[in-house]
């Protein structure tokens, strides 16, 4: 694979959003990602670590490309490692963000979901201690 994204070690996921602004409020204030590109209403992306996530709007090439099947908010969703994740949960929770499950406990860790303002799913996620 070539391309500025795979040199510059980023791993862009693409949102489709109803609303581009409400977006990058989301995901700068709650979550911790920078803003790289800002062109609202059609299309943002914005960053953390090397995950770039891309917020195409409704009149965005990637929002027009979408088959109607496939245009709601789905299963699919980014994994974002927390350290503590029940002060994740009660920050989240006084900021007015969706919350999607409870905690879930697993081998691997914990986690809980979150929606952003198109349903879009994002999850947050302690991994267990290794003995």
């Amino acid at each position: 694979m070539s391309g500025p994204d795979s040199e510059g070690g980023l791993a862009s996921v693409r949102y489709i959003v109803d609303d581009v602004q409400d977006a990058i409020d989301f995901y700068t204030t709650h979550l911790g990602f920078m803003v790289l590109n800002a062109f609202p209403p059609a299309f943002a992306d914005v960053v953390r670590g090397t995950l770039r996530l891309l917020l195409s709007g409704p009149t965005s090439s990637g929002a027009r490309a979408t088959p109607g099947d496939a245009a709601v908010a789905g299963r699919n969703r980014i994994h974002l490692i927390v350290d503590d994740l029940e002060a994740e949960r009660e920050r989240l929770e006084r900021a007015g963000v969706v919350m999607r499950s409870d905690i879930v406990s697993g081998p691997g860790g914990r986690q809980f979901l979150v929606a952003d303002p198109a349903g879009n799913l994002v999850e947050l996620f302690t991994p267990a201690e290794r003995s």
